[in-house]
């Protein structure tokens, strides 16, 4: 029994190595992917707050009324297919 338990301590030594090398490569494996998936959301974010910009300039450098231009967009369907009205005629202008 001794000299087995004596051949068993190099074995186990040699797969808890294995182990623990197993386990940095995992641990390493997943710090990438969490960097790309974080430089993918950065990403995404900014793309994000560069569209919320434009539309805040939109609304307010132009002084565009967004309700009147939904409702221009809403009459525009009740319009002939084929007639088109641009966004800043009134209904007055129109006929």
């Amino acid at each position: 029994m001794i000299p087995i338990v004596a051949m068993m301590i190099p074995i186990v030594a040699i797969w808890t190595k294995h182990q623990q090398k197993m386990a940095e490569m995992q641990v390493g494996a997943t710090a990438e992917q969490t960097a790309e998936k974080a430089a993918q959301y950065v990403g995404q974010i900014q793309r994000l707050e560069d569209r919320v910009q434009v539309l805040e300039r939109i609304v307010t450098d132009r002084g565009y009324d967004i309700a009147t231009q939904i409702e221009a967009l809403r009459d525009t369907r009740r319009v002939d297919e084929g007639a088109g009205v641009p966004l800043g005629l009134s209904n007055k202008e129109r006929v």
